[in-house]
């Protein structure tokens, strides 16, 4: 027991807190407090470098489903607001962070496409030309800008440029070129764009612009028809059977039309197609000129095609309907479209139209331009 006592003893005692002088405590507290300041003023987002960031914004513009998806970031912060006008992250910008609504479209919503097609982005290029084109009417820097995305291999400016080729938007009917029109068509078929490759069909069928080749154009009508499918089909995750458009009639589905609530297509193979999904660009069109009750001008029509948005630049420059006379369209690739989706059924012979060569097929006739003038 006495052994054990004098480890006890022999043993230094610790010092308590109140035995610390007084000095060297509210030392320590100072400091304990001023570390907890720094942590909580101190963000590991600052620490980030920018390149990092950068790159996180050029992954969440490209796959921006609308414009506030992007906007929404760069309000957040004035280092995101600042990094998100990179470059860089402009140029990888989607079509639909860019795809302002009509009554959402100000100066600023302008700027932003501006500078988007500044950095290089082709799909901002294409929209803002097809804006200042038709609805601004600047004709000249709207097609420069189409040009310049159409030098970048974008299919739809090839084709929108063939458009203008073919109806001499924004000159007079001198101004036509058909050649130039079967060119850029043949070039954004080349590249995938349906609309182009079934307008180029049509073109060598009729012999528009191109040497007449009836057999080469079925072809290539049957091939758009079969691209549209197959673009469909790619898009869905359901398996093709369970799909309640996708229909066969082996022999009568030239002659059925079957109506809905989607406006289905009626491909060259008989399946019931769901028509195709219109770009940002033509969506503005027909919402700009639709919404605010803007007419072209006086005397000028809109593209009866409710995909295509495009209005006349002068009076009578699209080709009307060969058998009612009462719509109009801007190519051959809008009314075999619109006449598969919903004209073929409205479609009915008027009385001015009786004494010509009619067409059963819904074709369509380009009026000439110093007659109709002469009649007006």
């Amino acid at each position: 027991m006495r052994t054990r006592l004098q480890f006890f003893k022999d043993e230094t005692p610790l010092k308590r807190k109140r035995d610390f002088p007084r000095e060297e405590v509210m030392l320590d507290r100072k400091k304990t407090r001023t570390a907890l300041e720094n942590v909580r003023e101190s963000d590991f987002f600052d620490g980030l470098p920018d390149d990092l960031i950068v790159c996180i914004l050029c992954k969440l513009s490209s796959t921006a489903r609308c414009p506030a998806d992007f906007i929404n970031v760069l309000i957040t912060c004035k280092r995101l607001n600042g990094l998100g006008f990179h470059l860089l992250v402009l140029s990888k910008a989607s079509p639909k962070a860019f795809a302002v609504k009509v009554k959402n479209w100000s100066e600023s919503s302008h700027r932003f496409l501006k500078q988007c097609a500044d950095a290089g982005n082709i799909e901002a290029c294409y929209t803002l030309g097809m804006i200042r084109f038709y609805c601004l009417q600047n004709r000249g820097s709207g097609a420069s800008l189409m040009a310049k995305a159409a030098i970048s291999s974008h299919a739809p400016a090839l084709y929108s440029l063939a458009v203008i080729q073919f109806n001499g938007s924004g000159g007079s009917k001198n101004d036509k070129d058909l050649r130039a029109g079967v060119a850029l068509c043949a070039r954004a078929a080349f590249l995938g764009h349906i609309d182009a490759l079934r307008e180029l069909g049509h073109c060598l069928q009729d012999g528009y612009g191109v040497r007449q080749n009836i057999a080469e154009g079925r072809r290539f009508l049957v091939q758009a028809n079969a691209r549209e499918l197959a673009s469909v089909l790619s898009s869905t995750t359901s398996s093709p059977s369970s799909l309640p458009w996708l229909t066969w009639h082996p022999q009568n589905h030239r002659h059925q039309h079957i109506t809905g609530a989607g406006c289905p297509l009626l491909s060259d193979f008989g399946c019931n197609v769901p028509a195709p999904e219109a770009h940002p660009a033509n969506r503005f069109l027909a919402e700009w000129f639709a919404s605010r009750g803007v007419v072209p001008g006086q005397g000028l029509r809109l593209c009866s095609h409710a995909g295509c948005g495009r209005p006349e630049t002068r009076r009578h420059e699209f080709r009307r309907c060969s058998v009612c006379g009462t719509v109009n369209y801007c190519s051959r690739a809008c009314q075999a479209l619109d006449w598969k989706l919903r004209h073929k059924v409205e479609c009915a012979p008027m009385e001015r139209w009786l004494g010509g060569d009619v067409e059963a097929d819904g074709g369509i006739v380009e009026v000439d331009e110093d007659d109709a003038n002469d009649r007006s």
